[in-house]
């Protein structure tokens, strides 16, 4: 009876030993952002495949020099859009040229969704950043490292790295 008790104790310290390496809640989280890194790789690229057009989906044309209107914002606020009210998301989905997949629409702007941030300063040049709060340990460390190095002029830095953001783990990870 001793020996099955001695048994029972060392694989329940195995057990816990094994459960905080795997830590599964981590691992989670960090699915999770791997998965926004990829919705905002892919918004990315349509409105990349949307350029080559000659303007960007927020424009209304080739001529239309207005660029943006709020840089720093969710990307399925109404106020991401062309001068004509027609939505980002609706000119990159089936209501405009079909770069992305409406699913795909629905997915990133679910309620229950790590929300997506857009940025573009609206400067000739200027690159179009897309970006997400990150949930695991090692996403959050990698964004307060890319806060604390020099940034491009044209990074999202007062929204994305906020003072003090790799303390209090609110640094966006942002691509490009």
């Amino acid at each position: 009876m001793i020996e099955l008790l001695i048994v029972v104790t060392v694989l329940g310290i195995l057990a816990v030993a094994v459960l905080s390496a795997i830590n599964p809640i981590e691992q989670i989280n960090r699915g999770k952002d791997t998965g926004s890194r990829s919705d905002a790789e892919q918004l990315l690229s349509a409105i990349d495949r949307f350029y080559t057009q000659g303007y960007y989906p927020w424009q209304t044309g080739a001529t239309d020099i207005d660029d943006v209107t709020t840089p720093w914002g969710d990307v399925n606020l109404t106020a991401w859009a062309d001068d004509n009210n027609v939505a980002v998301l609706t000119k990159l989905s089936s209501g405009g040229t079909a770069e992305i997949k409406e699913s795909f629409v629905t997915r990133i702007t679910a309620t229950a969704y790590n929300t997506l941030k857009k940025y573009n300063r609206g400067q000739q040049g200027d690159s179009t950043y897309i970006c997400f709060l990150p949930k695991s340990a090692n996403f959050e460390t990698e964004a307060g490292i890319r806060c604390g190095a020099t940034l491009p002029a044209d990074f999202p830095s007062s929204g994305a790295c906020p003072a003090g953001c790799a303390v209090a783990k609110t640094c966006y990870s942002c691509l490009p």
